[in-house]
């Protein structure tokens, strides 16, 4: 039969930030020991609160079935003597597994004859084996910090307060130090504080709810979003959208209660960011905004209990907030007392890396980068890419951003403005730091992507420079997110880049300060971007073979390898490919490391190498001006009308020859019409995707 377990962990408070990975690591775990001993269920729900961790197994079995286990033991010639006596190993190996030595078995295996014992291992009630397990469960849990309490030994994320364990509507009983399990579950601290019996996970969530507890995260989120809105409207305004603020509120919370507060409008002289992030960074406030999207002097606070007197919990909040806004007032204007540009000289005092310098060098470096990348990609835009970069790093030193790291390069381009400078180096400015993350916004201006893309390189090249490689485990200057950034940035500008001059360059700035030798670390370097380049596709939903037919070929221009990649793609869909990329593996297993490719008209004596050789003379130079243009749709085209010249040529010559000469050109134009391929990728390696050979 099936039933349901059901195990809920009472804590207290837990980090908003732990919650969600907590339950996901517990149901992880719970799920693997359960398959492990064999007992089967239908699913797993979880739900959490900041002082409870939930989950609950549909349709776990009750018993493990019996199962047969199989045990090889010593070699025939250890286990029994020259008479053929049992030995001391024989009587040992029964002994261990509790069998008679006359029921071992010999079995013949790839090394020889073993003794085998047979045991029939009788399935064991799943609620004998629970507390053992789900005590282990609990103490497996990893956290990013745990704790001690009290007199214990248990560590956990937080002091434990209660257990509830049931199975079938029985309690499991363990215990862990002085907590024992038990049926009762607590309501919300301090609306409904008192114990609640339970029977079952469907009474769990309503007698739950009852007392002020929204146990599922989903629900509880949504109940967030709408007393924010509803909030927002006694305002006449509307929230601002922040879906991790409310992600972050909703593990705050067990049940929301939203208040409206207000601050003064002086305070609007402040950058938006600085207001936004005043608000959301230390107090987990929503802004408020009106229709045409402009900041309002009001916020929204979401609090874990209903009170009495709103006015008390309203000018509490305001009362923080005032304070915070006063803070941010004063850095704002301290910080005015000097430009961006007086601050560069002081950039000397930060350390960039130990052992590549400050933050002075790294902007010397990121200029000059940034004005090469100009003139080759835009000659108009160099002045401004080059005026941004130089000031890219200055608000570091300012205290705004000391407060509020979150806000560099949002500051650079508010003081930037203040400053005079103009409002695409402002916007440059902001924007070399994005992305910031994977999926988020990118540079709208060319400046600052080609800021973006100088800053970027910059650290990577420096950092394999001098050997410090990301490792499986450690990635310390984030080298991973910098080159994801990097192809994206490219990509999103669609900008014709060779990387290896881009890495030759930013190697070439270092100087001396690099340990490895500038021609390991760029092939260390475009290797690694490479790898990140391909994992990007993937995940995409790009078929490894394509992305790996085009960069086994040629990884330099970003670009150039999406748009062959999308060639072959669309190329792949055509009848006559398979055919055509079969031919072409063919082809590469008779060259193999044949290298001329200078075919002699005077050798080709069959009617059908003669035609193959007009369709590849033909085709050459039909596609020519099109792989210069980059039209490679239009390139593969044309290569997929040569599929029955190359079918006639492997049905009627024979390509390996008594006659040397004869042999060697029919190679050279095999190795010729192979090159073509290869200029828009590796057809071989399309094989897994489109057939099997």
């Amino acid at each position: 039969m099936q039933h349901e377990l059901l195990l809920e962990i009472g804590t207290e408070e837990i980090p908003a930030g732990f919650l969600m990975p907590a339950i996901e690591s517990m149901s992880t775990i719970l799920g693997r020991k359960l398959t492990t001993a064999g007992l089967t269920y239908a699913s797993i729900d979880r739900a959490a609160t900041p002082r409870r961790l939930t989950i609950c197994v549909n349709g776990l079995l009750d018993r493990q079935p019996d199962r047969v286990e199989e045990i090889i033991g010593p070699p025939r010639k250890a286990a029994f003597d020259n008479g053929n006596n049992p030995t001391k190993a024989a009587h040992g190996f029964a002994k261990t597994n509790q069998v008679a030595v006359d029921e071992l078995k010999m079995v013949t295996t790839a090394k020889g004859e073993y003794l085998m014992a047979i045991k029939q291992i009788k399935g064991v009630d799943t609620d004998e084996l629970l507390p053992a397990m789900l005590s282990e469960l609990i103490q497996e849990q990893p956290f990013p910090k745990s704790m001690k309490w009290g007199i214990g030994r248990a560590t956990f994320v937080r002091p434990i307060q209660w257990l509830l364990a049931l199975y079938n509507g029985k309690v499991i009983p363990f215990s862990l130090d002085t907590i024992t399990t038990g049926n009762l579950t607590r309501g919300h601290r301090f609306l409904a504080p008192a114990t609640i019996p339970v029977k079952d996970y469907s009474s769990y969530l309503d007698q739950l709810k009852r007392a002020h507890v929204l146990v599922s995260p989903a629900e509880r989120r949504q109940a967030v979003i709408a007393a924010v809105n509803q909030a927002a409207e006694q305002l006449a305004g509307i929230i601002l959208a922040d879906d991790e603020l409310v992600d972050t509120v909703t593990n705050l919370v067990e049940e929301p209660h939203a208040v409206c507060g207000s601050f003064d409008r002086r305070f609007l002289v402040l950058p938006r960011e600085v207001l936004i992030t005043s608000m959301r960074e230390h107090q987990k406030y929503f802004a408020v905004v009106d229709e045409n999207d402009t900041l309002l002097p009001n916020f929204v606070a979401v609090n874990n209990t209903r009170v009495r007197d709103t006015k008390i919990a309203i000018d509490g909040h305001q009362r923080v907030l005032r304070a915070r806004l006063e803070d941010a007032l004063f850095f704002f204007k301290e910080d005015q007392h000097l430009t961006l540009a007086d601050r560069i000289p002081s950039l000397s005092g930060i350390i960039f890396q130990a052992k590549l310098g400050s933050l002075a060098e790294k902007t010397e470096r990121i200029t000059t980068l940034a004005g090469l990348l100009a003139e080759k990609l835009a000659p108009d835009q160099v002045a401004t890419a080059k005026r941004a970069a130089f000031l890219a790093k200055a608000d570091l030193l300012t205290a705004m951003v000391n407060e509020f790291p979150s806000l560099q390069g949002s500051m650079g381009q508010a003081y930037a403005r203040l400053d005079g400078e103009t409002p695409e180096v402002a916007l440059a400015i902001y924007e070399h730091y994005l992305p910031i993350r994977a999926g988020a916004s990118l540079p709208t201006g060319l400046p600052g992507a080609l800021v973006g893309i100088a800053d970027r390189i910059d650290s990577i090249a420096g950092c394999f420079g001098i050997g410090q490689l990301p490792t499986g485990a450690t990635d310390p200057f984030g080298l991973r997110r910098l080159s994801l950034g990097l192809l994206q940035i490219i990509q999103h500008h669609s900008l014709c880049l060779s990387l290896t001059w881009l890495v030759d360059e930013a190697l070439r700035l270092y100087g001396g300060k690099l340990t490895v030798t500038p021609d390991k670390a760029k092939q260390q370097v475009i290797e690694f971007i490479k790898a990140r380049y391909v994992n990007d596709m993937i995940s995409r939903g790009t078929p490894i073979e394509a992305v790996e037919a085009v960069t086994s070929i040629a990884f330099d221009d970003v670009l150039d390898c999406r748009l062959r990649t999308n060639a072959l793609l669309a190329a792949s869909r055509a009848a006559t490919f398979p055919m055509l990329a079969g031919a072409f593996k063919r082809v590469n297993n008779i060259i193999k490391d044949h290298q001329d490719t200078t075919v002699r008209d005077e050798l080709l004596t069959e009617p059908a190498e003669k035609e193959l050789y007009e369709a590849y003379k033909d085709v050459s130079e039909q596609i020519a001006p099109l792989l210069a243009q980059r039209q490679y749709q239009q390139a593969m085209d044309a290569i997929l009308t040569m599929k029955d010249k190359v079918d006639l040529f492997f049905a009627k010559v024979m390509v390996m020859v008594d006659d040397a000469q004869i042999k060697n050109n029919r190679l050279a134009l095999l190795t010729a019409i192979a090159h073509l391929f290869l200029k828009i990728g590796d057809f071989s390696r399309m094989s897994g995707l489109m057939f099997t050979f």
